[in-house]
């Protein structure tokens, strides 16, 4: 899908589709109450008077992702003009904006519509995050997660944005930057999601590895991949203690990024859970949903995506990831409940549930970072259900053991429009970790699981700056929404690459 900018005049611009918001700027009466008041977002009175009567008549009330389609409008030359609700005119921001573009898209697609334009509202953002939010939501939208469809090949003929244009005022050549930037994060976002949506048996660690070398070779980016006897070399006795249990070799790949000029005293971090597929091993899962845990690398390919845009972004700072891929398979080679592995940092670890594998395999990655001389540490995964419980399926949960790294990843999150509630450390939840035969568990008491996996993981971040993301909840969704396709989100992606860059500026 191709996407470029255009200052036309709405009216004047050829396109199978114009979309315009419309959003609803009624004010409260003395009761209150208020009657929906919808409008247009755009000064062009061809548009507004094309779109006169459906408004006055009510039948476009401006509520969120309402769609109203008009054909042959009259003054336009568009071959339809698309009213698309954008809610209360207070409200709206980019985060709503990114969701309206992704449905356009997803509209579009069903009514084999080839191309449109989209004018940028002229309230609620500014050009330059209208357009990102844009270029974002179109991008994203496009994505579908189908394509072991045997009628797939004959769809995507019938469904396929070829192109959009985004319809601003004034000189659009401020705005390239703007749409660049938003086009390679996305592109990015949707390459994670691609890696999540494969099955098990099309991605295994080994395949993992070669999706992420084959990325490094064309972005420019370092890349090395360890097999079993480097990481039993490396002494990484909690990741090789998940990974002994499958047939499949387990595979440590890190990418770097170390640009001219980038400043010494930060080298970022970023870690990923790369489990791609998890039984539970021993302690084994329920078989109802477990086909859904092939999604449990989705922090592994959000690392792995994110280093892709951030080598095409070009920040002048050094950043490693650091992915952690195996199975979680039981067999008769499967550590047990009640082993005692020895992590890298020479932490012994009493296993009291297999199935909290997760936060073995980051504790090595964590260390292993940490020797690589990283000074601040991001790791990304879908770690607990607890969270899930904690949070549902709307916020990730955040960790972080240093306050001045916490904000600055809050302005990331904030600037990328994703949602992430911060979850507590305190102390006295360590005790959930003592063990009476080795320096810890694995898996704590039945409440505040979350937490208990983030203090686990903190023992291996030591006195390392350090935020933990648990998107066990969000990192899948579970439904199919006006702006997304139901299955793998891309969450933490836009964040963690507007936290690298702030480091890069």
């Amino acid at each position: 899908m191709k996407t470029n900018l255009s200052s036309t005049a709405p009216s004047q611009l050829e396109t199978d589709c114009l979309i315009v918001v419309a959003l609803d700027r009624a004010e409260k009466n003395g009761n209150g109450n208020s009657k929906p008041a919808p409008a247009i977002e755009s000064s062009d009175t061809a548009v507004r008077d094309a779109a006169k009567d459906v408004i006055a008549s009510g039948e476009a009330s401006a509520k969120p992702f309402e769609t109203t389609l008009l054909h042959r409008p009259a003054g336009l030359k568009a071959k339809r003009l698309l009213l698309l609700g954008g809610g209360k005119a207070a409200k709206f921001s980019a985060t709503e904006l990114r969701k309206l573009a992704g449905a356009a898209v997803r509209t579009l697609k069903g009514k084999s519509i080839r191309s449109f334009a989209f004018v940028l509202p002229e309230s609620g953002v500014t050009a330059a995050d209208g357009v990102r939010a844009l270029v974002e939501g179109a991008t994203i939208g496009d994505f579908d997660p189908g394509y072991y469809k045997s009628e797939r090949k004959e769809k995507d003929k019938e469904q396929k944005i070829d192109s959009v244009t985004f319809l601003v005022s004034g000189d659009t050549k401020s705005l390239e930057s703007a749409l660049e930037t938003a086009r390679i994060v996305a592109e990015s976002q949707n390459f994670t999601r691609d890696l999540v949506n494969e099955p098990s048996n099309r991605m295994t660690p080994t395949i993992l590895a070669e999706r992420a070398k084959k990325m490094a070779a064309e972005v420019g980016l370092g890349c090395e991949v360890y097999g079993a006897d480097q990481i039993k070399a490396l002494k990484m006795g909690a990741f090789w203690g998940v990974a002994q249990g499958s047939d499949e070799p387990p595979a440590l790949i890190v990418l770097r990024y170390d640009p001219p000029g980038a400043a010494d005293k930060v080298h970022l971090g970023l870690v990923g859970k790369g489990v791609t597929f998890d039984t539970g091993g021993i302690s084994i899962k329920p078989a109802d949903g477990m086909e859904k845990m092939k999604y449990d690398m989705a922090g592994a390919a959000t690392m792995i995506g994110a280093m892709r845009a951030i080598a095409l972004l070009k920040p002048k700072v050094k950043v490693t990831a650091v992915v952690c891929a195996t199975e979680n398979m039981p067999s008769g080679k499967a550590q047990k409940p009640g082993d005692v592995q020895i992590a890298m940092s020479g932490k012994s670890i009493e296993i009291i549930n297999t199935d909290a594998e997760g936060r073995l395999i980051l504790a090595d990655g964590l260390s292993y970072a940490r020797q690589l001389g990283c000074t601040h540490l991001v790791d990304a995964a879908t770690l607990t259900g607890a969270v899930v419980v904690a949070l549902g399926y709307v916020n990730a949960g955040i960790f972080a053991s240093d306050d001045e790294m916490y904000e600055r990843f809050a302005k990331a999150l904030n600037r990328a429009g994703e949602k992430m509630w911060r979850l507590p450390l305190d102390e006295e939840y360590k005790e959930l970790l003592k063990s009476n035969i080795a320096d810890m568990t694995n898996a704590g008491a039945r409440y505040g699981g979350a937490i208990f996996a983030a203090m686990f993981l903190k023992e291996f971040a030591e006195d390392t700056p350090w935020i933990h993301l648990d998107i066990a909840g969000t990192a899948w969704m579970e439904e199919q929404k006006p702006w997304i396709a139901k299955g793998p989100s891309g969450i933490a992606l836009r964040s963690l690459v507007e936290f690298v860059k702030g480091y890069g500026a």
